[in-house]
């Protein structure tokens, strides 16, 4: 692991929608970054290997083009097929060891926390770059995630030297409490990717991030 690897996990990080059509993925995506996205996890349930191999290597030129860190979700193989800046794990996406064997030390590995201070400890011990806490308001995205209080992300805050990732439910309206708990970045889908106005979206989200 870099000592600096994690440390650019700050800002608006999006997290790109379930879009089959790579054209409009790309659309949508070229929108976020233009507004202010730092961090771009490219996240596919839905679709099969070779479109999550066409859109991650498409999204891999339009984050470099930004110079924005790409974070493949859940998938450190594809991670490596297009050089992907980093990885994020869940809990049923395989070990962060595995992770660090298959990328090397120049990849960030990021993962999920959700609302367990104890599983954060654990990632720090086993070398992860960052964590990320959530949902701390209703997600439209994931309606049934556990929640997160405030006072558990002041708590990480003060216990694990790493950057904390927010995410869940999420906006422009709420983002600032959350930072203000100890967040360094603030992972947003539906706020930024649903909005009418991607672009205006993205350039309120990212401006909470200058105010503190």
């Amino acid at each position: 692991m870099i000592a600096d690897c994690g440390l650019r996990i700050s800002g608006l990080y999006a997290v790109t929608p379930e879009e089959p059509d790579t054209a409009e993925l790309l659309r949508r995506v070229s929108l976020a970054l233009q507004g202010g996205v730092r961090v771009l996890q490219y996240r596919n349930k839905l679709g099969n290997a070779a479109l999550r191999l066409e859109q991650a290597q498409a999204l891999r030129a339009l984050t470099q083009e930004y110079g924005v860190l790409l974070i493949i979700n859940d998938d450190a193989a594809l991670t490596m097929q297009v050089n992907a800046d980093g990885v994020h794990l869940g809990s049923e996406d395989g070990s962060i060891a595995a992770a660090r064997h298959a990328l090397g030390d120049g990849k960030i590995i990021g993962v999920s926390c959700y609302n367990r201070l104890s599983l954060a400890h654990q990632a720090v011990i086993q070398g992860a770059d960052y964590v990320a806490f959530g949902a701390f308001f209703a997600s439209a995205t994931k309606p049934d995630a556990q929640g997160v209080t405030l006072e558990l992300l002041r708590q990480a805050r003060s216990e694990i030297d790493l950057p904390l990732v927010a995410i869940g439910g999420i906006t422009a309206e709420n983002g600032a409490s959350v930072l203000a708990a100890g967040a360094d970045a603030l992972a947003v889908i539906s706020a930024l990717f649903d909005a009418e106005d991607i672009l205006s979206a993205a350039q309120r989200l990212a401006s909470l991030n200058l105010h503190n």
